[in-house]
C-alpha cells in the first residue's frame, strides 16, 4: 500500500493537493492524529486492496512531537507501507497575502505577532519534516492547472493522457443528455432503421456497422470529430480537465449514434486515452 503523507507550510495548498489526489483515486484523510496513523494503515491492509493508495494530509499542528511522527512513519514502513512526504511550500509574502485575503488566522498567529512572524516560526518548526521529503512542490505563482498537471506526472506518469473519457449514445426522442461536453447530431446520416434487415438490429451489429460505415459521408465525419479531438484534447488537459463527455445523437438511439459511438471508444483507445462508452437508449423500442 502506498501512503503519501501530506505536509507543509499553512497556507501553501495542501488541502489543493489533497483534492486532485482524490481525483486520482487516493483516499484522503485530512489531520489524522499522529498516534492513529499506523492504526488507520493497518486498516486499510486488511481490506485487501481496497485502499491502495492513501493521503494522509498533516499540518504544524500535529507535528509538534516530531519524534512521535518518526515513530509512526516507522510503524507504518514495518507494516510494509511503502512512505513518501510531499512538501507543500510558498515564498512567506505569498503566504502573508493569502492569509490577509482570506482574513484566516494562522494556526502558530499569537498576542503580539504578525502573520509573517508565524509563517517563519512554521518553517522552523518544520525544518525536520521538510528534509525527509520525497518531492517539494512550491505553489508561489503556481495555477491550479499546473499543480493538476504536476501532481498527475509525479503520482502517475501522466502528462498528455490524463484525462478520462466518456462517450455516449443517446436518442433525441428521449431527450438531450444533460452531462454532454461535446454532442454530435448524426440524423444526417441514412437512418438503418428503415431497411427491413437492419429495423431490429443495433449499432453494435456488424451489419448496421457495416452500413453506416459504409456511406462516404460517414466515413469524413468521423475523421473529422478525431481530427477535432487530436487538436481538442490536449488542449482540454492543459487547462486541467479531467473528465469529458462525448455524445453521439440520432433519431431513437439505436443504430446509427451506437455505431458511431462504438469506433470512437475504439479509437481513443489506440490513442492512449482512458475510455469508456454508454448506450443509453439502444434497448428502447
Amino acid at each position: 500500500m502506498d501512503i503519501i503523507i501530506i505536509s507543509g507550510l499553512s497556507g501553501a495548498g495542501k488541502s489543493r493537493v489533497a483534492a486532485v489526489l482524490e481525483d486520482m483515486d487516493f483516499y484522503c484523510v485530512d489531520n489524522m492524529p499522529l498516534t492513529m496513523m499506523p492504526k488507520f494503515a493497518e486498516l486499510c491492509l486488511a481490506t485487501h486492496g481496497r485502499y491502495e493508495r492513501v493521503a494522509l494530509v498533516t499540518d504544524v499542528r500535529a507535528l509538534k512531537n516530531m519524534p512521535e511522527l518518526f515513530s509512526a512513519f516507522d510503524e507504518m514502513q514495518e507494516m510494509g507501507c511503502t512512505l513518501n512526504v510531499l512538501f507543500v511550500e510558498a515564498e512567506v509574502e505569498t503566504i502573508v497575502r493569502r492569509y490577509k485575503e482570506t482574513r484566516r488566522r494562522h494556526p502558530l498567529d499569537g498576542p503580539g505577532e504578525t502573520i509573517e512572524d508565524a509563517v517563519k516560526k512554521e518553517i522552523e518548526m518544520l525544518a525536520p519534516i521538510r528534509q525527509l521529503a520525497t518531492e517539494i512542490i512550491d505553489t508561489t505563482g503556481l495555477t491550479l492547472n499546473k499543480l493538476q498537471r504536476r501532481l498527475y506526472k509525479l503520482m502517475d506518469g501522466q502528462d498528455q493522457k490524463a484525462i478520462s473519457v466518456t462517450v455516449k449514445s443517446f436518442g433525441f426522442k428521449y431527450g438531450l443528455p444533460i452531462e454532454a461536453d461535446l454532442l454530435f447530431d448524426v440524423r444526417f446520416l441514412p437512418n438503418p432503421y428503415y431497411i427491413p434487415d437492419l429495423k431490429d438490429k443495433t449499432g453494435l451489429d456488424d451489419l448496421v456497422k457495416d452500413y453506416v460505415f459504409g456511406l462516404g459521408h460517414s466515413n469524413e465525419f468521423f475523421e473529422r470529430v478525431c481530427d477535432m479531438l487530436n487538436f481538442l484534447l490536449p488542449h482540454y488537459i492543459e487547462e486541467g480537465k479531467r473528465y469529458l463527455v462525448i455524445c453521439f445523437g440520432c433519431t431513437g438511439g439505436k443504430h446509427r449514434s451506437p455505431a458511431l459511438t462504438q469506433a470512437l471508444l475504439e479509437y481513443l483507445a489506440e490513442q492512449g486515452y482512458p475510455v469508456d462508452c454508454i448506450h443509453r437508449d439502444i434497448e428502447k423500442e
